[in-house]
């Protein structure tokens, strides 16, 4: 985990741009995985499942906006020291809520056993 924030691995701005579609289909996948996961632990509701649908639909479409934000930063010439701190940024940012997102499922499944049984 630590050499994916490596800076020996920095190049072009088209470089950040590829490495930033593997990140976002990685964390898409991980994030899909735990939504699923923490429902079906939960014992989730019909209603549930299909927020799962809605909040990986979400997701990929905040993905692919950041996905294009890396595609105009490559083609406008920043310095790699500007892009390094930027890329570092953005992952964690990206990871983090692949992780962390997908425990609000928990407060809203607490919430809807003490109002619907």
């Amino acid at each position: 985990m630590a050499s994916m924030f490596n800076e020996r691995t920095a190049g072009t701005g088209a470089s950040y741009a590829k490495r930033v579609s593997s990140h976002m289909a990685g964390a898409l996948v991980v994030f899909a995985v735990l939504q699923i996961v923490v429902v079906a632990k939960m014992g989730g509701s019909l209603a549930m499942h299909l927020g799962i649908i809605l909040a990986i639909g979400g997701f990929a479409l905040a993905a692919r906006g950041l996905e294009h934000r890396w595609v105009a930063l490559g083609h406008s010439g920043l310095p790699d020291d500007g892009l390094a701190t930027r890329f570092r940024v953005d992952m964690l940012q990206l990871w983090g809520a692949s992780l962390l997102a997908p425990l609000l499922w928990i407060p809203v499944g607490i919430v809807g056993k003490f109002l619907f049984g």
